[in-house]
């Protein structure tokens, strides 16, 4: 296969790239997928990105291709092979979600998102590891075991994300279909040093996504989550989005595309938020490279308090992670009368949450639409926000049973687990897009990236300044 082109190089290449070698003729779909389900047998063992995975109906699907090739017909993504987060339904194909309850579940459709990309001529390769239910933010769960990092296997790839965050750094498909509730997809990308995208709320649709679990499907999608890409480049979360989005939310174009006009606020909360040292270098990093370019870039932030943003945030993150779990609602719901009122550590916030009623989720939309609306007028000032993906690097396994018991590794000490969702709850809240670009290797060699947060219906202005990066940086850097 090396022979063929199919070296280091084409696996680190981005999906537009190996588009364009199949619409040239320069390979054929089985061509590719063969080289691809070689890398993921001499890859995966030692990474373990993977959840289940259907070769023989991936050949069917290859052959296809080519037929449609040879008739002149073929679709947008005619013949890339792609893998998909195994929370999505996907059409005789398993699908845990990493549930010993969906051990053996096998969906006859595809989720939405699936089916248009499969309808653009994608082939689904594989589903990618997730944590039991997508509830953590590393991978592990009792079916399939632990997905390590690639750049160090001593190291979590990050979650719920982490085996698509993985299995794209790898090449092991052109891009991932994941989903981002409190930073499912950026921080995983911020991990494993790969392209990340949390679309505008609804943007793509997330119908056939576990959770909840099938029996309970919803009829409309719940707050806060998203369907979005992980990818190898800027241009291919844009590829994905044109294509999986629903025609109805499709975005607008970028507000701005020359960076001499752009008019861009750094947003770092040493009080409040604290990050590694190597995260505030990567942002800082990211800042400079559009200064230099010609933008105008500020140290600013939003007129409200990020501290009770969080709040809102973390309470209404653990209401819709008690959705279709009864008996574990009732129990914290029960603790919640040991808590102050003032108390605002993760045990109290999720009590308060397990016991959320209709007139304290009334207060709490108004005190959110206040937050959305000082988005909204900073957004007329400013095109987009650099901040960081998440506090940290990618950090040792730690599985201990109490999440709240684990601390995160960063410079000044030890930080909660849970203020992995500091940074991913800004955009999450007020249903903003939020592109993650990958920025550097820190000196102990891990990959470090920034946030890009734009306004809502926004996407692409995010897109196009993860784009900007990648010019100004090289862009994506393989694990060796």
């Amino acid at each position: 296969m090396a022979a063929a082109g199919f070296d280091e190089s084409f696996f680190a290449a981005s999906a537009c790239k190996w588009r364009r070698g199949l619409q040239k003729g320069d390979y054929s779909p089985r061509e590719l997928l063969g080289a691809v389900w070689e890398r993921i047998l001499q890859r995966n063992p030692r990474i373990n990105a993977l959840a289940a995975y259907d070769h023989d109906s991936a050949l069917r699907q290859a052959d296809e291709a080519e037929r449609l090739f040879a008739r002149g017909e073929s679709r947008p993504l005619e013949g890339l092979p792609i893998t998909v987060k195994d929370s999505f339904e996907t059409a005789g194909l398993l699908t845990t979600c990493g549930a010993e309850t969906l051990a053996e579940y096998v969906p006859r459709e595809d989720a939405e998102a699936v089916a248009r990309l499969r309808a653009a001529g994608a082939i689904i390769l594989a589903k990618t590891n997730v944590p039991r239910l997508t509830a953590d933010f590393q991978t592990f769960n009792a079916l399939f075991g632990v997905t390590c990092n690639p750049w160090d296997e001593r190291l979590t790839p990050g979650g719920s994300s982490g085996g698509a965050a993985a299995a794209v750094a790898l090449g092991f498909g052109a891009f991932d279909l994941a989903s981002d509730l409190g930073g499912s997809i950026r921080w995983p990308a911020q991990a494993c040093g790969v392209f990340g995208l949390k679309p505008s709320w609804g943007q793509v649709s997330l119908a056939g996504h576990i959770p909840p679990l099938p029996p309970l499907r919803l009829k409309n999608p719940p707050d806060l989550a998203v369907a979005g890409p992980l990818a190898r480049s800027a241009a291919d979360l844009d590829l994905v989005l044109s294509l999986a989005e629903n025609p109805s939310h499709a975005g607008a174009a970028p507000r701005r595309k020359n960076p001499a006009d752009l008019r861009l606020a750094l947003w770092l909360d040493p009080d409040f938020a604290p990050v590694d040292p190597d995260v505030e270098a990567g942002v800082r990093l990211a800042a400079r490279i559009f200064h230099d370019a010609g933008a105008m870039v500020a140290e600013a932030a939003p007129a409200f308090a990020f501290a009770e943003a969080f709040e809102i945030y973390v309470t209404l993150n653990f209401a819709i992670g008690f959705a279709g779990a009864p008996q574990e609602k009732a129990r914290f719901a029960a603790e919640a009368e040991k808590f102050d009122r003032d108390d605002r550590s993760y045990p109290a916030l999720r009590a308060r949450a397990a016991k959320l009623d209709a007139a304290t989720f009334s207060v709490l939309a108004e005190r959110r639409k206040a937050i959305g609306a000082a988005f909204a007028r900073f957004f007329e000032r400013f095109d987009a926000i650099l901040c960081p993906p998440a506090p940290c690097l990618a950090f040792p396994h730690d599985f201990s049973p109490d999440p709240f018991s684990r601390r995160l590794p960063v410079g000044a000490g030890a930080l909660p687990y849970h203020d992995l969702l500091k940074w991913a709850g800004l955009a999450s809240l007020a249903l903003l897009p939020a592109a993650v670009a990958p920025v550097a290797l820190t000196p102990r060699g891990q990959p470090t990236g920034v946030q890009i947060i734009s306004a809502r219906g926004e996407d692409r202005m995010a897109v196009g300044l993860a784009g900007m990066i990648e010019q100004a940086t090289g862009g994506f850097r393989a694990p060796k």
